[in-house]
């Protein structure tokens, strides 16, 4: 060893043959291991001095929270407007670079799971795992209602594209959409046999998909609260629904699923187009490339198989397979550019290069397992939660 040992050597060998004593040498490790927390120097073979040598990539850390983080959203509008949730029950908001500023989401009472701000940035849903979802005035930083409904945790919210329509899904296997400038429920979607896992509104807004545990996709007319289509069976996926992406002209759904396949489905028709099976575990994200960028026809897709895989839709092959440290358990296209982030269970956030599947940045400092990613609106910054219990902001300025 390296470091203070030496010096009681030193010590030691003044007292001349006690130096020799096996018994006096047996007593002196544990002094050194005490020692160690405290030394200048990084000690070989420690754990503490494996983290202090890794580099610390962010260029803000947010740490309001006092709990696991479990979801995060940037604001579609304001590019340093950054909301977080966890397991504290707390939810914030709070400003890249601003580290004096933060603004608490008070009166959930379980864990905060998921955050959305509508597509116009004036409101921001925050949903918890008792059922509740609040929704929030961000120019007055005012309360404006609380949601009730779901007799269960909520698992996702998202905004109608064009308007102040809120949509969730719940663990009770309904789907709830209120009017949140009225505080009014408009439609229930009920016939999920299990909990709502994923969905949202397609691009165009006519369209509401959700996918959910019992292995089906389903597809609602939000006007009428009415099932158009029921996606699932043997052509499918055979175990639970985990997470689902819609294509931006709202023609296909991208979803993943406990069994390791991504399906992709034709929304208005409801039939499989095709089912991608180079995963061999869990799919925890997926995601369709921007269509102003890389081709509309690509996608991305995440698992615990510690693979990211890039898809060539229209031909149903992987063009590239990026390997991980862990589990991907979250990813997110940055911008409309042919760069995408993925977040790890080995607490690193790596973005990578589409065309090539090459990684060409990873961050690190994140002592737990990603949870969420966001992209600031002007596309500078990349914000990760993590288990760790803390916010990290990463510049990503030059790959704009």
């Amino acid at each position: 060893m390296k470091g203070p040992p030496p010096q009681h050597v030193e010590e030691d060998d003044e007292d001349g043959e006690l130096f020799l004593d096996e018994a006096d040498i047996v007593e002196e490790f544990p002094v050194d291991e005490e020692d160690l927390p405290d030394a200048d120097d990084d000690e070989a073979g420690s754990d503490d001095a494996d983290i202090d040598e890794e580099p610390d990539d962010s260029v803000h850390i947010f740490t309001g929270h006092t709990g696991e983080l479990y979801t995060v959203a940037c604001s579609p509008m304001d590019a340093s407007l950054v909301a977080t949730g966890g397991g504290d029950d707390k939810g914030f908001l709070w400003r890249i670079g601003h580290g004096d500023w933060a603004f608490e989401l008070q009166g959930h009472g379980d864990s905060i799971c998921c955050l959305a701000f509508s597509t116009d940035g004036q409101l921001l849903a925050s949903g918890c795992l008792g059922g509740l979802i609040k929704i929030w005035d961000i120019p007055s930083q005012n309360l404006k209602f609380s949601l009730d409904g779901p007799g269960e945790g909520i698992e996702w919210i998202r905004w109608h594209p064009r308007g102040h329509l809120v949509l969730a899904g719940s663990e009770d296997s309904t789907v709830w959409m209120w009017n949140a400038d009225k505080g009014a429920c408009l439609n229930t979607f009920s016939g999920h046999g299990g909990s709502v896992t994923c969905g949202d509104f397609t691009p165009d807004g006519k369209v509401v998909c959700t996918g959910s545990d019992d292995a089906t996709l389903r597809i609602w007319d939000p006007k009428s609260g009415k099932n158009i289509h029921v996606v699932g069976g043997h052509a499918y996926h055979t175990k639970g629904l985990t997470c689902m992406a819609i294509s931006s002209d709202s023609t296909l759904a991208l979803t993943g699923s406990k069994d390791g396949s991504v399906g992709v489905v034709n929304i208005t028709s409801g039939r499989v187009v095709s089912m991608l099976n180079s995963h061999s575990d869990s799919i925890e994200c997926v995601g369709f490339a921007p269509s102003s960028g890389a081709s509309s026809l690509w996608a991305a897709t995440g698992g615990m198989d510690q693979k990211l895989i890039i898809w060539d839709l229209q031909h149903s092959m992987p063009r590239s397979t990026c390997k991980h440290e862990d589990g991907v358990t979250c990813l997110t296209w940055i911008g409309a550019s042919s760069y995408l982030a993925t977040g790890c269970v080995d607490g690193k956030v790596r973005v990578w290069d589409s065309r090539s599947g090459d990684c060409v940045r990873t961050f690190s400092r994140h002592a737990g397992a990603i949870q969420s990613l966001s992209v600031s609106a002007n596309h500078d910054f990349l914000v990760s939660v993590s288990l760790d219990e803390t916010a990290r902001v990463f510049e990503i300025a030059e790959l704009r």
